[in-house]
């Protein structure tokens, strides 16, 4: 299995970040890719990519609860370091209203740069998008063609919204929401394609029952596998199969293909 969406980095794992890592690799997970916040986050990120590199994998980005009236300074950080080092993507990036809304036109500024670096170094573009899905469709659609590809993180929304996301060669990223009673995702969820799906976490945030409510643990990626195997009513191994080679033709087999 691949986690396509985990920040592993985060001081929630400090006291036993390894440990913890140990369990995800016994779990049967074999890569993790990190998305960045901002500039806060790189040190902790890249250590980890040092460490591990192998299994894990960093992307560079603004996150759009980072952006503020500064976001310019902070996007020549980011486009820094995405000229001398490759990463896995550009990401984690988006937009969010859930939080502030007073730097709306900011994170569409932050959102269209951006996109477009994504397809200057040919890479997947990972979105997040919270209380803003018709914006991100909006923006995307207007962005769309051949060069650009990647994957929503944490999808929520509808069957349509992923079909549109489907025809701009975008695949959605499926967590721990999956398995929580309140919304509607594993209806949803059957009517999405599973060459459209990937796997992720977004640890240490949103846990997957019966972990709901602590620390969510990239270990935990298989109970997200389970689930969705539940609502496709298809078996988990095939569910481990096609969302492992979504994840490595999307984030992996693009850049030999560059490169060749």
């Amino acid at each position: 299995m691949i986690d396509t969406h985990a920040h592993i980095y985060s001081k929630q794992f400090d006291g036993d970040r390894d440990a913890m890592l140990e369990c995800t690799f016994a779990a049967g997970v074999q890569k993790i890719l990190m998305p960045n916040v901002d500039r806060e986050s790189i040190e902790g990120m890249m250590e980890l990519a040092v460490r591990y590199p192998e299994q894990c994998f960093p992307m560079m980005g603004l996150h759009p609860c980072s952006v503020n009236s500064a976001f310019e300074k902070e996007l020549q950080i980011v486009e820094g370091w995405l000229k001398k080092y490759p990463f896995i993507a550009v990401g984690e990036m988006g937009l969010d209203l859930y939080w502030d809304k007073s730097f709306f036109e900011q994170q569409k500024e932050a959102f269209r740069i951006q996109a477009e670096w994504a397809k200057q170094y040919g890479l997947p573009l990972v979105i997040h998008c919270r209380e803003a899905m018709p914006e991100t469709l909006a923006l995307l659609e207007n962005l769309a063609d051949e060069q650009l590809f990647g994957v929503l993180h944490c999808f929520t929304g509808t069957a349509e919204d992923a079909a549109r996301l489907y025809a701009m060669n975008f695949r959605v990223g499926i967590g721990g929401v999956i398995t929580y009673k309140k919304g509607d995702l594993a209806t949803v969820l059957r009517q999405i394609p599973l060459e459209q799906i990937v796997l992720e976490t977004d640890s240490p945030y949103l846990a997957p029952v019966p972990h709901r409510g602590k620390r969510n643990e990239t270990s935990y990626l298989p109970l997200i596998a389970e689930k969705i195997a539940e609502a496709k009513q298809i078996t988990f191994a095939k569910v481990v199969e096609a969302t492992t080679k979504n994840a490595l033709k999307l984030f992996f087999e693009h850049k030999a293909s560059i490169t060749n």
